[in-house]
C-alpha cells in the first residue's frame, strides 16, 4: 500500500469514527433537556397565548392603517386586549392552570371575532 492510500484510509476511518460518535448525540430528544421533565414554556402553551395576542394587536393596527377600523373601534379593541393581558399577568402570578389557559383562549377567541366583525362592518373612516 502506498502512502496516499494509507492517508486516505486513515482519514476515512477518522470520519467514520466521528460520524458514529455524533449519532447518539443527535438522537437525544430535545424535550428532555431539563432533568428529564421537559415542561418548558412552549409545551405549556404560554408562547401560543403570547403569539395570539401579538397577532390580534397586529390585526387591530392593520385595520387602523387601511381604514377598516375607526379610531374608536380600535381604542375599544385595544382596551379589551389590554384587559386580557392584565388578566393573563394575574393568572401567571402563580402559574397557569388548565382552566385559566382555557379562559384566556375563550377571551382571545371572542376578541378575534370582534376584530373580524368591526373590520367588516362598513365603518370605513380614516379620521
Amino acid at each position: 500500500m502506498n502512502i496516499a492510500a494509507k492517508t486516505f484510509l486513515a482519514a476515512l476511518a477518522a470520519t467514520a469514527g466521528l460520524a458514529a460518535a455524533a449519532g447518539p448525540a443527535a438522537a437525544q430528544d430535545w424535550r428532555y433537556d431539563r432533568a428529564g421533565y421537559g415542561y418548558d414554556r412552549y409545551e405549556r402553551g404560554e408562547s401560543n397565548i403570547d403569539a395570539r395576542q401579538a397577532r390580534l394587536e397586529d390585526r387591530i393596527q392593520d385595520g387602523v392603517r387601511n381604514g377598516s377600523l375607526t379610531w374608536r373601534e380600535a381604542r375599544e379593541l385595544r382596551e379589551q386586549s389590554h384587559d386580557i393581558a392584565r388578566l393573563e399577568a394575574r393568572y401567571r402570578y402563580d402559574g397557569l392552570n388548565g382552566w385559566e389557559r382555557a379562559d384566556l383562549d375563550r377571551r382571545l377567541d371572542r376578541l378575534d371575532q370582534q376584530i373580524r366583525y368591526e373590520r367588516h362592518d362598513g365603518d370605513y373612516r380614516r379620521w
